[in-house]
């Protein structure tokens, strides 16, 4: 797996490439999924079924748009899955992937 960048350094910017942090554990439900992170003990809600497929899709797609646009999220609607991934980012359930 390639290095990420420790929670809390950075906030989520959509042209970079992102991945979900190694020490977290998401389970679906019927309002999205459930993200834990074994790490910090933090419970976060993905709260549609569209945020999990992004957050899904994170780790395969070049860029975080680019995970947004595959999971079929309209450009109208760009903007609120970018705040909540900032959440996410800020709160170390995602990270920004890094090559090594």
């Amino acid at each position: 797996m390639p290095p990420t960048v420790p929670a809390g350094t950075t906030s989520f910017d959509s042209s970079l490439p992102w991945a979900l942090h190694p020490q977290v554990s998401l389970r679906p439900e019927t309002f999205g999924a459930l993200a834990y992170h074994f790490g910090t003990r933090r419970l976060s809600f993905l709260k549609s079924p569209t945020l999990l497929a992004v957050v899904s899709s994170l780790a395969t797609q070049p860029t975080g748009r680019d995970a947004c646009t595959a999971a079929g999220v309209a450009s109208d609607d760009l903007p609120d899955y970018e705040r909540a991934l900032t959440t996410l980012a800020e709160s170390g359930m995602i990270c920004e992937r890094r090559s090594p």
